[in-house]
Order: C-alpha cells, then structure tokens, then sequence
C-alpha cells in the first residue's frame, strides 16, 4: 500500500476454485477503515468441460476488476493436497484468475491459507465458520451470507491483504489480528 495512509483503496480477495471460486471486494480508507463493498461466487459446477470453467474464470474476474477498479487483488494460494489431479485443477483457476486481474495491470499477491485464518482469527488453524464470525465482527455487517464459504474465504483473503499492508502509527506494518485488536479496542464488540 502507498505512503498516503488515508487514501482510499479497493482490493479484491479470490478464493480460487474448480467449482467455486468466491470473491469479496473491500474498501478502506486509512489505516482502521475497512467495509465491504461485494461479496459472492462464481458458480462453475454447470461447465462439465474444465476449459469452459477456465474461460469463464478468466472472464468474469475480468468482469470484477471492470466493475470495481481494485488496487490490489489478493488471491488464496493453493494448499497442498494428496491429488495431483485437484492440485492441477486448482493451480489452473488460480493462474487464470491471476493472468485476469494482471491483463488489466492490477498487482497480486498471494496468501497461504494458514496465513489468512491468523490474519483474521488470530488462528492458523481457524474453522471456516470462526472466520466468517470474525469478518463480520471486523466490518460490522451481519449482512452477508455465512453459509457460503468460499465467498467469506475470498472475502479474508483482501482483509488479509489489508492488515498485511496496513501502515500503524508509528509507520510499521500492522499485520497481525493481535496488532489490531490492541489498536483499535473500538471497533471490536
């Protein structure tokens, strides 16, 4: 993020799949204001053919940089797995997702999992379920459906990016939920 702490900024988290991909978009302003602009999925389990599903992955985060102009995307990085064959597949939508958002020069940077859950939870190894709660927690919304997990794990992915990148006071990187917690007593409830 730049030097100007209270410029505004859009970032776009991608939780990068075969048969959904989920997204959020965040707004912030400053180094404590964050809210959600968007949240959803891409839904590809009607593409039988895995090409199509690419394509369409390609077209429609192109579609979302489109709309929503972000600054930064901040995609989920594969986790490793015992299927070579779902690894592949993944890699792909996470590559073409990637190769979209750049077409149109908009940079990326990559979260492990783990690093998300601690990021947002406190926990590397927080359920699906206790991120969704704390998203809400953090953006003062109730207004979005928990019960899509891929969409809050797009969605932690840019709050992610932002606490990774977000400029404290003293003008030290903030990248941690305990940093946060500790600087912003308020907002947490």
């Amino acid at each position: 993020m730049g030097a100007n702490q209270n410029a505004e900024r859009v970032i776009l988290g991608i939780d990068p799949g075969t048969s959904l991909m989920g997204y959020g978009v965040i707004k912030t302003c400053g180094k404590n204001n964050v809210e959600l602009v968007v949240l959803g999925v891409i839904d590809l389990k009607k593409y039988g053919d895995h090409y199509i599903k690419l394509k369409t992955i390609y077209e429609r985060v192109q579609q979302l940089v489109d709309e929503y102009l972000p600054d930064d995307v901040a995609i989920e990085a594969p986790f490793f797995g015992k299927n070579v064959q779902s690894m592949l597949k993944l890699g792909r939508a996470q590559g073409v997702a990637m190769a979209a958002a750049l077409s149109r020069s908009v940079p990326i940077f990559e979260y492990a999992p783990r690093k998300i859950k601690l990021a947002i939870t406190g926990q590397g190894n927080a359920s699906k379920e206790q991120v969704a709660t704390m998203l809400q927690s953090i953006l003062k919304t109730k207004s979005f459906d928990t019960s899509t997990p891929d969409a809050t794990d797009g969605l932690a992915a840019a709050v992610c990016h932002f606490y990774q990148n977000k400029i404290g006071v003293e003008g030290k990187k903030a990248g941690s939920w305990s940093d946060y917690v500790r600087n912003n007593p308020e907002r947490i409830k």
